[in-house]
């Protein structure tokens, strides 16, 4: 799914639209118990509890792609009988309304997902009417093309109020504020099946990670059955890696910056790209022979490049570049250079030393105090 595509489910939670045919939750304990659940007609909940509810929602469906959101795929392999791909497609074609498939659900997640403290599992049943599209990309709301049925589900941490004092209105005085259990936003969450190129995609899961790098693997494969993806650090990691492998003796500070230099280009080139940016095996080879690596060099990288990261899988590019800085660091000093002006640093031997040299111009901030620039000296030979 892509940012477009995202954006269409999210606008579904608000209040004129009533696509949510049914919820059902679940409260587990720190050990694991079930305190207690719900099943419910969405639309018999209070105002104030679906207004609640929609902001569960849409928080399951926020973030990166590919950092907090990850688009997986099921293989053939991944779909057969007693599978858990089988048992969200029982969940969404029974649309919640059989006791044991949902309870059948409720253990495996409660089996399988490590938390250690109290969380409440959320799942939804909805129907959306995906309207028609005009040749000017306008929507038919009279011309529907297909009801997307699908499910949400979202697992939230149930936390302790913090101790305080409040305003008792009936007693009109200053007391203790009454401690309780407060359901937070979603720490992890998916949509079944995938709305891909505006349709039901049954081969495909949105699966949502608060933490990018608390991906639950254990969940994803008991509960939905998909690959687990790789997190935006383990990514980084090992393109440094198939970096530093490749490079050897040649990994100079002139190349890297050439690469970074290279990477930042391709970025921009597709800032607004519905989904972000990823490199093959072959696209990483390309970037480092554009970026100045001699060819023997690149001999072994496709072995380098497979025990790095796995033959198939591709790199996204916002894991490589980060924020965007050029940051370099020795054991004293960190420099933090916008990639557009590395120009400004260079590498100088001078008085016998290795040296970043760095070009100074106008106003310049020590401490966030201006200062005032020193009198010009002769040039650094």
């Amino acid at each position: 799914m892509n940012k477009r595509e995202i954006s269409e489910i999210k606008k579904q939670f608000k209040k004129d639209n009533n696509a949510i045919t049914r919820i059902c939750g679940c409260y587990v304990d720190a050990e694991k118990q079930i305190k207690t659940t719900l099943k419910e007609a969405f639309f018999a909940l209070s105002e104030e509890e679906i207004f609640k509810y929609y902001e569960i929602f849409k928080k399951s469906l926020s973030g990166g792609i590919g950092k907090n959101l990850h688009n997986l795929e099921y293989s053939i392999h991944d779909e057969g009988p007693d599978s858990a791909h089988e048992l969200l497609m029982k969940l969404r074609d029974e649309k919640l309304a059989d006791d044991e498939t949902v309870d059948t659900f409720y253990n495996k997640v409660i089996e399988n997902y490590e938390y250690g403290e109290n969380y409440y599992i959320i799942l939804i049943h909805s129907a959306y009417d995906v309207p028609g599209k005009a040749s000017d990309n306008e929507e038919m709301f009279d011309a529907s093309e297909e009801v997307y049925n699908h499910i949400l589900c979202c697992i939230c941490p149930v936390k302790l109020s913090e101790p305080g004092l409040s305003y008792n209105e009936a007693t009109n005085a200053i007391e203790e504020r009454p401690r309780d259990w407060w359901v937070q936003t979603p720490m992890t969450g998916f949509l079944f099946p995938a709305f891909n190129d505006r349709s039901s995609d049954i081969h495909g899961v949105l699966y949502f990670s608060r933490n990018p790098e608390e991906l639950h693997s254990e969940f994803i494969d008991a509960c939905l059955g998909a690959p687990t993806p790789i997190s935006f650090k383990s990514q980084k990691e090992a393109f440094q890696e198939i970096l530093t492998d490749t490079l050897g003796e040649e990994c100079d500070y002139e190349i890297v910056r050439q690469i970074h230099e290279n990477l930042t280009e391709l970025a921009e080139e597709h800032k607004e790209d519905e989904i972000p940016l990823t490199l093959t095996k072959p696209e990483v080879k390309d970037l480092l022979e554009k970026s100045g690596v001699e060819p023997e060099r690149l001999e072994h990288f496709d072995k380098v490049y497979e025990e790095a990261a796995g033959e198939n899988t591709a790199i996204l590019v916002p894991a490589i570049t980060g924020t965007g800085k050029f940051a370099v660091k020795t054991p004293d000093v960190d420099i933090k250079v916008n990639p557009d002006r590395l120009d400004l640093v260079e590498t100088k031997f001078i008085g016998g030393r290795r040296c970043l040299v760095i070009a100074v111009e106008d106003n310049v901030e020590v401490n966030g105090m201006p200062v005032k620039m020193w009198e010009e000296q002769k040039e650094v030979q």
